[in-house]
């Protein structure tokens, strides 16, 4: 069954710590909205912009909030390997369903080294692991037939998520990787892609846009299960429209946390130093992309 899970963005508190209330309510509403889980210290969680200590405080508050009613995954990425194994060790005891690792970042890896990698992780971990593919970010791809290898080699290594803006790559990946694993979940990273990654055979999507209208996500999902491609189509439309809160500026995740606020979730206009806030002119771009589809 397709499923669609959240990438939450993180409040925070004009200090820079996170904001345990502000998380509570956007927890809350993602899983009275019908997500199917959530995933905290993703990209649009900026984990990249948070100290140990804090990510450890915000899965603890994720897995508390949740309590088993929808599933938390936690992003564990590090550039210090030795600290993806602290944070992954903590996030599984805790009580994490999963954890997700991007590739290593800055540099490029060669496909081998990226083998390397989740290789030496996989057997470090004990616990289901996702790969995280972001080309985007990490300046190279992980190639099908790595992940074809990982996920013959390691059966804790589960899924990936996929955040490419097409679906050659991910295309690629079911064709390699499901008539090995057939249960290996295949996600797309960006919302639109959600019904074309289901009918290429992947799973769904690990997708932002969740944090603002969980409710129409979940009826997307229902749509797709039941095969009512007319609604499916429908929302797909939306979809598409909504997609628009990307591009109202760079980078996108001060964008997704205003308009998660518009609709009256208590996320405050604050990011992780150097991102900057939403401003009035761009809070009104939001009010427009929203309300036309009825969701403000």
């Amino acid at each position: 069954m397709a499923k669609y899970i959240t990438p939450a963005v993180t409040p925070f508190l004009d200090d820079g710590r996170i904001d345990e209330a502000g998380c509570n309510a956007l927890y809350e509403h993602l899983i009275t909205g019908g997500i199917d889980g959530i995933l905290v210290l993703g990209s649009i969680g900026e984990f990249f912009s948070i100290p140990v200590e804090e990510k450890k405080r915000l899965i603890s508050i994720a897995v508390h909030k949740a309590a088993g009613r929808v599933p938390v995954m936690a992003g564990t990425a590090d550039m210090v390997f030795s600290n993806v194994l602290e944070l992954s060790d903590y996030a599984l005891a805790e009580g994490a369903d999963s954890v997700i690792v991007v590739s290593p970042y800055y540099f490029r890896l060669e496909p081998e080294q990226i083998f390397t990698y989740y290789d030496t992780l996989a057997k470090a971990i004990d616990g289901r692991i996702y790969l995280y593919n972001f080309p985007d970010r990490t300046g190279y791809t992980i190639p099908a037939d790595i992940v074809r290898r990982l996920a013959e080699s390691h059966p804790n290594i589960v899924g990936i998520k996929d955040t490419i803006s097409g679906l050659d790559h991910t295309r690629e990946l079911i064709k390699a990787v499901k008539p090995v694993r057939p249960e290996f979940e295949i996600y797309s990273g960006f919302d639109d892609n959600f019904a074309h990654n289901v009918l290429c055979g992947g799973d769904g999507c690990i997708a932002g846009l969740s944090n603002v209208a969980p409710e129409l996500c979940h009826s997307w999902v229902t749509a797709v299960n039941t095969g009512n491609w007319a609604e499916s189509a429908r929302i797909q439309q939306v979809i598409n429209r909504l997609m628009d809160i990307y591009s109202v500026g760079a980078p996108f995740i001060p964008f997704i946390k205003a308009a998660a606020a518009l609709r009256g979730v208590p996320v405050q206009n604050i990011l992780g130093f150097p991102f900057p806030g939403v401003t009035e002119s761009e809070k009104e771009k939001l009010r427009t992309i929203l309300s036309r589809d009825g969701l403000l």
